[in-house]
């Protein structure tokens, strides 16, 4: 197997038609048999892999490139808004002020630090992010449909906790940072697969047009102090754990990796399903 095709399957089981700006091939390679991948790879993972004997790496979070062009990928939320009943150009302004400042920031980053040492070493490596991330938003979303808005928020991450290991063998819990659980859940979303999260204000866009429960993988303290400050617990705003959602999204590319014959060693953060 090649770099292409690694990333290939990835894009597949996402269903995207074109690698994501924070996804990229850092450096190609053929004959790829032994796969090392984990949520953070970097320089030093890297020359492990090499005195390892691994032909590939293969990293969740951006790096190189893909953190230059992370930017464009935050406009996902724009559609997930739309999708909801967010209106369009709302939702655009909302992105684009979150956009900017995250590609100003960007752009002051080494970016070729950890490729040129994959090319140094020749080491094939690349990271996977949004199409792993909207696989494990797909699996999280599913769950939240088959719970029911007639249920409570507790009721929903007892779902979660039934449905996906990863959630039962995560050191972190998943929290209601804004609501309560014995609340009825109502119309939920699962805010994921689109960069980062949103926010208080892509939560605040979606709890003013018609959603009664957000669910983000993390979310900063202050943002979810502002949306208790104004809606109490008229609405909700779940946080299900950052690794803990990640491994979610990369537990299937790894089985699909292992069906087609790699031997695939997770590190780094990955959680069993």
């Amino acid at each position: 197997m090649n770099t292409e095709q690694l990333m290939q399957i990835a894009l597949d089981l996402a269903g995207l038609h074109e690698v994501p700006g924070d996804s990229a091939i850092h450096h190609a390679g053929t004959e790829i048999e032994r796969v090392l991948i984990g949520i953070d790879l970097r320089s030093p993972e890297i020359a492990l892999a090499k005195a390892a004997g691994y032909d590939a790496v293969v990293a969740h979070h951006p790096v190189g490139v893909s953190t230059l062009n992370f930017h464009a990928v935050l406009g996902r939320h724009v559609d997930q808004m739309a999708a909801a009943g967010v209106p369009r150009d709302l939702a655009r302004s909302i992105v684009a002020k979150v956009a900017e400042p995250r590609r100003v920031l960007d752009s002051m980053s080494n970016y070729d630090h950890d490729p040129s040492i994959a090319r140094l070493l020749d080491m094939p490596y690349l990271n996977v992010h949004t199409p792993l991330d909207e696989v494990g938003r797909r699996r999280m979303a599913t769950v939240a449909g088959e719970v029911g808005g007639d249920a409570t928020v507790g009721d929903l991450i007892t779902a979660f906790y039934d449905a996906f290991g990863e959630f039962r063998h995560a050191a972190t819990r998943i929290e209601a940072l804004v609501g309560a659980l014995d609340r009825p859940l109502g119309r939920v979303v699962v805010s994921h697969g689109a960069g980062t999260n949103g926010g208080y204000a892509v939560a605040k866009a979606y709890f003013d047009h018609g959603v009664d429960a957000v669910v983000y993988i993390h979310c900063r303290p202050d943002d979810a102090e502002r949306l208790r400050a104004e809606y109490g617990t008229t609405k909700t705003l779940v946080v299900t754990g950052h690794i803990a959602s990640d491994s979610i999204g990369i537990n299937p590319y790894i089985e699909r990796l292992r069906s087609e014959g790699l031997e695939v060693v997770p590190v780094s953060g990955i959680l069993a399903p």
